[in-house]
């Protein structure tokens, strides 16, 4: 289904090239749940406790005109590698020695990595759209490993992949090994530089640049240093293509801000992790490919396509979920007034609305339970002498 609409899409907007940008997104569900397909404990970022939640890695494909999202996959850790590791650490912090510790299992298939889905997805989409020129592969640091940068260029057919390195990850310069951070600190500091951030505004940043041997990655890579302007430390970009311009990996992969501004509406206005709750994988297949459809459907609006075809800003999803909504509202208006008695059809209406939208009670209020009794006793008065 979901293929079906992005090729629907990508043929209404006459696309035949972009950039893919790879990401993950968490959805914290019920502590006590069982049966959501691929939930595990995971890390609460804003309580610094732990929740039971999914993780999706998602496929976005960046144009000169829409961005829109192509494929999915649920990730979950290897719950036989996660015991093991978790294992392994007590164990080692214990004093025991690695020839006594358990062997590490080998990974279930059931389980890839979030690199191995990543590939996949990037498989699909060629087979899917093989039409579709794919300019760039975009990933953060977590895809910055030699093994997914070298065949995430070969499937791309051999298009950029920009990734990033970790500050103390090795590079040899002049026969010397040294971590990145110290190189561009020392040897190769930066310049300011105006770049121009997702095609519109023009902003100053930090940045130097250098073709190197990255030591884990066993070859030469384009290697950037770039710091925007009030931020103190430097993020470092890692490229495959080595004929690029700095400017121009900088710029590509300031597109990778589009996957964030994306789960922002998926999560805020398209649905994803707030009704999709039916169990096991089909279920939460069900839910998370109507949320993606709806960002198709928003797409092909009538004022939209007017919009983009027109080269114009496209309009947000918030705005035009808002515009549907109040279109939806007028059109039962006008449908009613055709009726010869609309007040009868009016309250008959209302007779269902009554069935199918029925209150619930609620448990954040006290009414009808005991609040409890809250006051001293005399007879324990005493407690509180002396």
């Amino acid at each position: 289904m979901l293929r079906v609409s992005v090729v629907l899409i990508l043929k209404r907007y006459g696309i035949t090239e972009g950039v893919l940008a790879f990401d993950e997104s968490d959805r914290a569900r019920s502590k006590s749940t069982k049966r959501i397909y691929k939930v595990y404990k995971q890390k609460h970022k804003g309580s610094g406790g732990y929740v039971n939640g999914q993780t999706i890695v998602l496929l976005l494909l960046v144009t000169s005109s829409i961005t829109v999202p192509v494929g999915f996959f649920f990730y979950m850790p290897d719950p036989a590698l996660k015991h093991w590791d978790k294992e392994d650490k007590r164990l080692k912090k214990s004093g025991i020695a690695k020839k006594d510790r358990p062997i590490k299992p080998e990974r279930d298939s059931a389980y890839p990595t979030k690199t191995e889905i990543a590939l996949g997805l990037l498989k699909e989409f060629k087979v899917a759209h093989s039409l579709i020129k794919i300019k760039g592969v975009l990933a953060d640091a977590l895809y910055g490993e030699k093994a997914f940068m070298d065949e995430a260029a070969k499937e791309s057919g051999g298009s950029q992949v920009i990734s990033q390195l970790r500050k103390n990850q090795n590079i040899e310069y002049r026969g010397r090994i040294r971590s990145v951070e110290s190189y561009f600190n020392s040897i190769n500091k930066g310049i300011d530089q105006i770049i121009r951030v997702r095609g519109g505004k023009e902003i100053k940043v930090t940045v130097s640049s250098a073709r190197l041997k990255v030591s884990s990655h066993s070859k030469k890579r384009f290697v950037i240093a770039l710091k925007y302007d009030g931020e103190n430390d430097y993020r470092y970009l890692v490229a495959t293509d080595l004929t690029w311009r700095t400017q121009d990996i900088i710029q590509a992969y300031t597109l990778r801000w589009m996957i964030e501004v994306f789960f922002e509406d998926w999560k805020l206005y398209e649905g994803w992790g707030r009704e999709a709750k039916q169990l096991d994988e089909e279920g939460s297949s069900r839910g998370l490919i109507l949320s993606l459809l709806f960002d198709h459907c928003l797409l092909l609006h009538p004022e939209q396509i007017a919009r983009i075809e027109s080269k114009l800003p496209a309009y947000t999803v918030g705005s035009l979920q808002r515009k549907s909504q109040m279109d939806v509202l007028l059109e039962f208006i006008t449908s009613l007034l055709e009726f010869p008695d609309p007040g009868d059809k009016l309250k008959e209406l209302g007779e269902l609305i009554k069935d199918v939208f029925q209150l619930m009670p609620s448990g954040k209020h006290m009414i009808g339970r005991d609040l409890g009794r809250l006051g001293p006793t005399a007879s324990l008065k005493y407690c509180s002498a002396g």
